[in-house]
């Protein structure tokens, strides 16, 4: 038996333990609701900024692929710096950087000024996830661990529901420059709070005996960094990775084409895109929650981590299907409610995939794995976004169907690949020892 399964057999406490580690999820529930606030703008003004600075569908494609260039950089350096100098700096440091970033996007003119705000917006942004799931990693067990990256994830929903309810308002009040200052200033606030409630486990005085022991209820690891090269030599990373390179791109799509499809599709103006947004992500939020809830209550009903999580992501994978079909039903409202299917299905698969890298790997190298997927993700998101511009722009005449394809069946094929390279998810051998290297039975 693995150690991964083993955790399972560690029966739920009837006990009450403590609060504080809900705190921190709901620090890091806020520091991700911030985060999509930030990178949603964009998306909703396309169709106003579009017409206002005059850009195309590529260079539109250009400007989306620059933030995820930088965030696919920034994930894989962050993730390290993580692993070495904690979470209460790091996430600090790269929340300043991607709040004034977002601040700074109201002074661009151009495409290309545009291309140069978002580029220095994602390397900030891509500190947000792998410091919420290291966090997750030193403040829950493994029964408890989907649970909390499902509620912290559910952020990125209420982001996206937070952001079309106020961003057309302001824009149509003050001017859309209006609508990055503001917001970005938002960040600001949570700061105020990070420094205030957040200490490490170790030293929060706040954490009982209690909690403490029962945060440290599974088996105790060494904490010395992992090198690159060791966690490029197990299948496990790149399971995470391929799942990330095939699934983050849809999400992404959504969030910034699915307000232009609206409009070229439905004929919705900035002012009337807030319903039908808001509407997606409240399905969205509720499979973010859900997808991590049906894991860990599974596991608290015996069934091992590997089958918990492997048939949450297939339900999950299954249901993102209908997708392919969103460019093709009628009315807008058959649109809104397949697509929020899709992104509540994508959230609890996101959930339940970020959760892996802490059942597969010790916490020492949890932040650089995070990151490295990260990574993969949008690197695999750049791809996708260009290649939607060209399908746009040159291929189709703005006909969303091969996209929409994609969109449907990505999570079967990454699942098929996740239980190709992790078809037991056990433990990566990543310490140094004479074993290294050998293939996880």
């Amino acid at each position: 038996m693995s150690v991964v399964d083993r955790a399972a057999d560690i029966p739920a406490t009837a006990t009450r333990t403590g609060y504080v580690r809900w705190v921190v999820c709901a620090l890091i529930f806020f520091a991700t609701t911030v985060n999509y606030i930030d990178r949603q703008i964009l998306g909703i003004l396309a169709p106003t900024l579009q017409k206002e600075i005059g850009w195309n569908e590529i260079q539109y494609g250009n400007i989306v692929t620059a933030f995820y260039a930088a965030y696919a950089l920034g994930l894989l350096l962050v993730g390290r710096i993580l692993d070495r100098i904690g979470t209460k700096i790091g996430y600090a440091a790269a929340l300043i950087w991607w709040s004034l970033a977002a601040m700074a996007t109201a002074l661009a003119r151009t495409p290309f000024g545009f291309g140069v705000a978002r580029f220095a917006l994602g390397f900030g942004e891509a500190g947000n996830f792998p410091a919420a799931i290291k966090t997750v990693a030193e403040w829950f067990p493994k029964r408890e661990r989907a649970l909390a990256t499902g509620i912290f994830n559910s952020g990125s929903n209420v982001g996206a529901i937070i952001a079309p309810a106020v961003v057309p308002w302001i824009a149509l009040s003050l001017g859309w420059q209006w609508a990055f200052i503001l917001t970005g200033a938002i960040g600001f606030t949570w700061l105020v709070l990070w420094i205030w409630l957040y200490q490490p486990l170790e030293r929060h005085p706040r954490v009982t005996a209690a909690e403490r022991d029962y945060i440290r209820s599974d088996p105790a690891e060494a904490m010395t960094p992992v090198s690159w090269l060791r966690l490029a030599r197990v299948r496990q990373t790149w399971a995470f990775a391929v799942g990330k390179f095939l699934t983050d791109p849809i999400w992404w799509f959504y969030l910034f084409w699915v307000p232009k499809f609206l409009n070229e599709k439905h004929g919705l103006t900035l002012g009337q895109l807030g319903a039908p947004l808001i509407t997606i992500y409240l399905v969205a939020d509720v499979g973010s929650i859900g997808g991590g809830w049906l894991s860990s209550a599974l596991i608290k009903r015996g069934w091992s981590v590997n089958s918990a999580r492997k048939l949450a992501l297939l339900v999950c994978a299954i249901l993102v299907v209908p997708a392919v079909f969103a460019s093709k039903v009628p009315g807008l409202w058959f649109t809104v409610a397949i697509a929020g299917t899709a992104l509540a299905a994508h959230q609890g698969f996101s959930a339940n995939l970020y959760t892996l890298v802490s059942d597969m790997f010790p916490k020492k190298a949890v932040g650089s794995v995070a990151g490295l997927g990260g990574m993969f993700g949008y690197i695999g998101f750049s791809l996708f976004s260009a290649l939607t511009g060209l399908i746009l722009q040159r291929w189709t005449n703005k006909n969303y169907l091969p996209v929409f394809i994609m969109c449907g069946s990505a999570y079967l094929v990454a699942f098929g690949l996740i239980q190709l390279l992790a078809p037991r998810l056990e433990r990566a051998n990543v310490d140094d020892d004479p074993a290294f290297g050998a293939t996880p039975g």
